[in-house]
């Protein structure tokens, strides 16, 4: 079978969230699981830092020229293969020498771009691949594209596509004034990317592909409804109803998120020997200029300051949580100004309990995930959720709203037989967590318990290799 993923971002090579870790660990698990008899390849842009970090590496294989209406761009194709999975990048410096990989004012010509040339880098390398993984809205026209422009060529037209959302928050929603001149659509496909009078490419490929994955069962289920669906539920039901959708969980990359190897903290252990997880709380107090005492419990986070991510319950409750519990709190993240504000004057009001760090530091999060004791992530909405997973590995014990992803990971505990592997907590309400984190808390201070339940969250298994094969069926099923 010959897969080809599409994707705006790919672990190692270019990271801005979940995304990145799903297309950086899924080919490889897939690939492994099909064996010999697969060929899988990824494509993403050719960012700066790409460049930067892995120049020694890639290779110049191909340069070609890409019609976007009535321009014509350069684009240098270069590649490089880890663990037999062949990555592809799009060189193009007018569209992806940026210091940012979104947020352009021109974001929606950059990615027609890019998927205009997905579609042009099969002919060039004469790679057609079986099925066309694409992911998120940054590649929704190459799905519009294979299926409205080129399903007439024979090369293209035995290609099956599958289309992963992996947040419906975000659609490429433009104004009509873009459908030809930017997005080198005709009159005639209107119909396809229009919804709500504006132009949708989540919607198109939606629309255009034979299939339509979500990150979760639950968030597959969330989304049909308006409360979760940013407005597509009525096309999200439809597709629903005739067998197009499907979840299916995310895994993560269990040899680089793994206590007992992992370079970048203190002191290696696992569920059998869990001492020296001692040793990494005590680097993260020293990080945080705190005094040391194993005996109080720290609650971390690592995330993006989004209200959504359920930071408005935590502004609620947290000088409350503070001064009635024996209780430190560590954050790394940054995101919206009035949340990373709080924050910074929660960290003012108590300096000896609070520790703020704000920044994006994939190696410093390793020491938070490692160093804490509980993992706090109340969602308002997660897809799936990538750090509840990752704080497992880790041994530390997550706290989580049961929604989407989370509330498919994380299974609440039961002090009486001891099952399960967190704690969690149902309501969007800021007492109902706080209730939880209190409850978390008296846990902790029985030791004998508490490492039976640390035990149980290292030993979950949220490796790929699940996943990896409910792909591989959904493949095999549209091809």
């Amino acid at each position: 079978m010959k897969i080809l993923y599409a994707a705006s971002e790919a672990l190692p090579f270019a990271s801005t969230g979940g995304l990145a870790d799903v297309v950086g660990s899924l080919p490889q698990a897939v690939k492994k699981e099909l064996g010999r008899n697969s060929d899988v390849r990824v494509v993403i842009p050719l960012y700066p830092s790409i460049r930067e970090k892995f120049s020694e590496e890639l290779e110049l294989i191909k340069e070609i020229t890409v019609k976007l209406c009535w321009r014509n761009q350069y684009c240098g194709i270069l590649k490089t293969v880890r663990d037999g999975v062949t990555f592809y990048f799009i060189d193009n410096e007018y569209y992806f020498n940026r210091k940012f990989l979104y947020g352009s004012f021109d974001d929606g010509e950059r990615f027609a771009f890019f998927c205009k040339a997905i579609i042009e880098l099969m002919a060039a390398v004469n790679f057609y691949p079986d099925v066309l993984h694409a992911n998120d809205w940054q590649t929704a026209l190459s799905v519009i594209y294979l299926k409205k422009k080129y399903a007439h060529l024979e090369e293209y037209r035995g290609i099956s596509t599958l289309f992963t959302i992996h947040n419906i928050g975000y659609q490429g929603i433009y104004g009509f004034e873009l459908l030809k001149d930017i997005f080198d659509l005709d009159e005639w496909d209107r119909s396809v990317v229009e919804y709500n009078g504006c132009i949708n490419l989540l919607k198109g490929a939606i629309v255009c592909s034979d299939l339509v994955s979500t990150v979760s069962s639950t968030y597959a289920r969330e989304i049909l409804t308006e409360y979760y669906s940013s407005g597509l539920h009525h096309i999200l039901r439809d597709i629903s109803a005739s067998g197009k959708l499907v979840g299916i969980v995310n895994g993560i990359d269990v040899d680089y998120y793994n206590s007992e190897t992992d370079p970048e903290i203190a002191e290696h252990f696992s569920a059998d020997s869990p001492e020296g997880k001692v040793k990494c709380k005590e680097d993260l107090q020293e990080l945080c200029g705190f005094e040391i005492d194993n005996e109080i419990p720290i609650i971390a986070s690592v995330s993006r300051l989004a209200s959504h991510k359920g930071f408005d319950l935590v502004r609620h409750v947290m000088d409350e949580i503070i001064e009635k519990n024996k209780v430190r709190f560590v954050l790394l993240g940054t995101g919206e100004f009035e949340l990373e504000d709080y924050f910074v004057k929660l960290q003012n009001r108590y300096p000896d309990r609070v520790c703020i760090k704000l920044e994006y530091n994939k190696a410093l999060s390793k020491k938070f995930y490692a160093g804490a004791d509980m993992f706090l992530m109340p969602s308002k909405s997660e897809p799936c959720g990538l750090a509840q997973m990752i704080a497992s590995r880790y041994g530390t014990v997550p706290i989580v709203r049961e929604t989407g992803g989370l509330a498919d990971t994380i299974k609440p505990y039961n002090e009486y037989d001891e099952t399960g592997n967190g704690f969690t907590f149902c309501n969007y309400n800021a007492h109902d967590m706080m209730h939880v984190i209190e409850y978390a808390i008296s846990m902790y201070c029985d030791q004998s318990k508490w490492a039976h339940l640390v035990k149980n969250v290292i030993n979950t298994d949220f490796s790929w290799s699940v996943s990896a094969k409910k792909y591989i069926e959904i493949y095999e099923t549209i091809v």
